[in-house]
């Protein structure tokens, strides 16, 4: 995730540089940003708890299996979790792709939205930079809470 935004940021800011004329410059260490974000905290959490229900539905899962004596039965049951398992573990990908992008455009909107405000012209990762430029993450991360 971190690497993703890391990417969009760089391939943002050299885009950026090609069409910005001398101007303002900031670096955000967009790492740190994005540690401190409440919506990636949250998500973490909420992936943790998801996490462990998958858990449950695997202990019960073999719980019920290890009840039955016909191995037939046993055989079908466990098909039958087999697919549970992966349909829950499909869902919950999705959807941790989908927030996940959700707080990528908004964490990129709240960097753009406050340099503008801020009066930079371009915005470059911390990460990318050797030399210049205004540290603005702090500033960032109080936006992007």
């Amino acid at each position: 995730m971190i690497k993703k935004i890391l990417s969009l940021v760089l391939f943002l800011s050299l885009c950026l540089s090609v069409s910005a004329e001398a101007g303002k410059v900031a670096v955000v260490d967009v790492q740190k940003v994005v540690n401190k974000s409440s919506q990636v905290q949250a998500l973490k959490k909420e992936q943790e708890t998801k996490r462990k229900e998958l858990l449950e539905f695997i202990k019960k899962a073999k719980a019920d299996i290890n009840k039955q004596t016909d191995p037939a039965k046993k055989q079908e049951l466990a098909k039958k979790y087999d697919k549970e398992f992966a349909a829950k573990r499909e869902a919950n990908a999705k959807q941790y792709r989908q927030k996940l992008t959700a707080i990528d455009k908004s964490i990129t909107a709240s960097i753009v939205a406050q340099a503008k405000a801020m009066g930079y012209d371009l915005v470059l990762a911390k990460g990318v930079v050797l030399y210049g430029g205004t540290d603005i993450t702090a500033e960032i991360s109080k936006v992007v809470k």
